[in-house]
């Protein structure tokens, strides 16, 4: 067993953790960053598509290649950042304030920080009916990572169910890769990401069935095909159900944030349905009632990973700060101005609801 000891652990190494570590270290504090993957990076490893946004938040460039920026800039953090990867966090001890950790799963870690920032990101949601536990039943999440990091395609026909960003996304992403996609699937009825996603989808053919979901999964040993029905105004069957002959269904049907450690910490939580769970109140520095926790990212209400690099950085300053560290005293402000900019207009709405249900002015 390893004991450790740093000013701020960032726990995860996706957007929001890279860039609350790279504001930490560049403020002087000493950071370690525990990811529970192979690598760092988190989802921007497998996104291949272009990021809207201001040049700030890297418009025109695709989520691999922010990866590896927030990759550079921790590198030339030097000896200030030591990331552990396979790292995964098992608990935290707020009477100790201790954090257990296992690398792999040979090595435990006991972990003493004077600060924590949160960026443990979300779990993909899935749901419920007969067969699908079949192999061929995959999340949004698992496809890219097939795809995107080790090259391989899921199957040769998917139906996707999900019209969000990740669904849209990844069905374009699917037949760039040469696979079919039969329909995609999306109960509400609307699309739920952005037309401009839709528009690409649409123009290739595929059919978006809205008020349509899946009734069970079909085959012995694998899948063979899908059962979907249209649903009416109350979530009900409405109509006959239709067969659909595919290999592979694929789940993009939401996240929830990965939020076990603040429960174990305290933290003041709240159920929040415009930020996708139970997430935590905090302050505008990121900081929860746990006066040692920060928080960043999808682990404080799912939203799109531009936002978690801005609370990340956000996070890190003012984590930093409280140690006595010197930090810009523009920066904060200036980050908050850009996050204020990308939740602006009608498609952050959902967001501002959400996030003004826990933004509080300061705990006492």
């Amino acid at each position: 067993m390893r004991n450790l000891t740093t000013d701020v652990l960032v726990v995860g190494g996706g957007p929001a953790g890279l860039s609350a570590a790279a504001e930490a270290a560049a403020a002087g504090a000493s950071v370690i960053v525990a990811e529970s993957d192979l690598h760092l990076g988190g989802q921007l490893v497998k996104q291949s598509h272009k990021f809207f946004g201001s040049k700030e938040e890297y418009a025109g460039t695709r989520g691999f290649e922010i990866a590896k920026v927030l990759k550079d800039e921790i590198a030339g953090s030097g000896a200030k950042v030591e990331t552990l990867l396979n790292t995964t966090v098992t608990g935290y001890y707020p009477d100790e304030n201790v954090v257990t950790a296992m690398i792999g799963e040979e090595e435990y870690l006991r972990i003493t920080p004077k600060k924590i920032i949160m960026a443990s990101g979300a779990q993909e949601r899935l749901i419920p009916f007969p067969n699908n536990d079949l192999p061929g039943v995959y999340g949004a999440g698992a496809v890219q990572t097939l795809m995107n990091v080790y090259g391989v395609v899921p199957g040769k026909k998917v139906i996707m169910i999900g019209a969000g960003n990740i669904g849209l996304i990844v069905s374009y992403q699917l037949m760039q890769a040469g696979v079919e996609v039969a329909a995609i699937l999306e109960a509400m009825p609307r699309v739920g990401g952005y037309w401009v996603h839709a528009a690409k989808i649409r123009r290739l053919g595929v059919p978006i069935l809205l008020r349509h979901s899946i009734k069970r999964a079909l085959g012995d040993r694998v899948i063979t095909g899908a059962e979907i029905y249209e649903l009416d105004e109350k979530f009900n069957q409405a109509g006959e159900t239709e067969t659909v002959r595919c290999d592979t269904i694929c789940l993009a049907v939401g996240l929830t944030p990965s939020s076990e450690i603040l429960w174990q910490g305290g933290c003041k939580m709240k159920y929040v349905p415009n930020l996708c769970g139970h997430v935590p109140f905090r302050d505008k520095t990121m900081r929860t009632s746990n006066e040692k926790i920060w928080v960043a990212g999808d682990v404080s209400g799912i939203e799109e990973a531009s936002a978690a690099m801005i609370e990340g950085r956000i996070a890190g300053i003012s984590a930093a700060k409280s140690l006595g560290r010197d930090v810009k005293s523009d920066s904060f402000d200036k980050f908050w101005k850009r996050l204020k900019d990308l939740r602006a207009g009608e498609v952050g709405e959902k967001i501002r609801a959400g996030v003004s249900e826990v933004l509080v002015d300061g705990w006492e």
